[in-house]
């Protein structure tokens, strides 16, 4: 007996808006390190269906501090990617990002947000409905005297794309607290990256929109309404830009999963 079967290629007649210019500036301090290099990476939107990522040249990109010390970003060439090698971080002090590209300047300020240690990581094997699963908690302490919000990032070794969850401490300030990573899929041996951003509220807030969109959108699902962040197109603002100008300090771990 032999069983045949086909494919029909469906092509969806997507409506394709006008390029807009996208700016990745998450400048984030490492602890233990002087921060000196940073890097911002411009690029454009493109057809749902595109192969590649469009990226912005020959732009004028610099960040300004409280002191009106500017630090300027050299492209490597061709990349889109535009690099400082001398920056000075502050904690707690305002930053302003300027970008000028095809005639238009683009401006955003932030304040960068100190962050608490990673205490220490737990893992616990726990029984589900389909079978066992793994917690990893990582316990960090809040500042009691601030009002503080956090990202965490976790990136586990078998997984092509990092997660992202966010937390503020309304109801835990000055106490230990942990995030929370589960995953079925852990094995002893692996590894998971687990990194602590020290964030804004409002970029708690802009980070909290895009995570309910990842979380509960499809393919084809439109986000409910336009997501922004703290970009301006100074010159002309019905061309505004996407991303977000976030400074951040971090504290980072890499855990090995062990067996129980």
């Amino acid at each position: 007996m032999t069983f045949s079967g086909c494919e029909q290629v469906i092509d969806v007649d997507l409506e394709t808006a006008a390029p807009r210019l996208v700016i990745d500036a998450s400048i984030q301090w490492q602890k233990g390190t002087n921060g000196e290099t940073q890097k911002v990476k411009l690029t454009t939107t493109a057809p749902y269906f595109g192969t590649e990522i469009p990226t912005v040249s020959n732009a004028t990109v610099f960040i300004t501090d409280s002191n009106n010390t500017i630090f300027n970003f050299i492209e490597t060439p061709d990349t889109g990617e535009y690099y400082c090698t001398d920056f000075v971080p502050v904690l707690n002090t305002s930053y302003v990002l300027t970008v000028i590209t095809n005639g238009e300047t683009y401006t955003a300020t932030e304040t960068f947000k100190p962050v608490p240690v990673i205490d220490k990581v737990e893992q616990i094997v726990k029984e589900g409905f389909s079978g066992e699963y793994t917690q990893i908690k990582a316990f960090y302490t809040d500042d009691a005297a601030t009002n503080d919000f956090y990202l965490f990032r976790w990136k586990p070794n078998f997984k092509a794309i990092p997660s992202y969850s966010i937390s503020e401490d309304e109801f835990y300030q000055g106490n230990q607290i942990f995030g929370l990573y589960i995953s079925e899929d852990f094995k002893p041996g692996d590894k998971i990256d687990i990194t602590i951003y020290g964030i804004s509220e409002r970029y708690y807030n802009y980070m909290n929109k895009l995570i309910s969109i990842v979380e509960t959108g499809g393919p084809f699902q439109s986000p409910p309404s336009k997501v922004l962040g703290n970009i301006v197109n100074t010159t002309n603002k019905d061309n505004y830009a996407l991303g977000y100008f976030n400074l951040s300090e971090i504290d980072f771990l890499n855990y090995e999963v062990v067996e129980e």
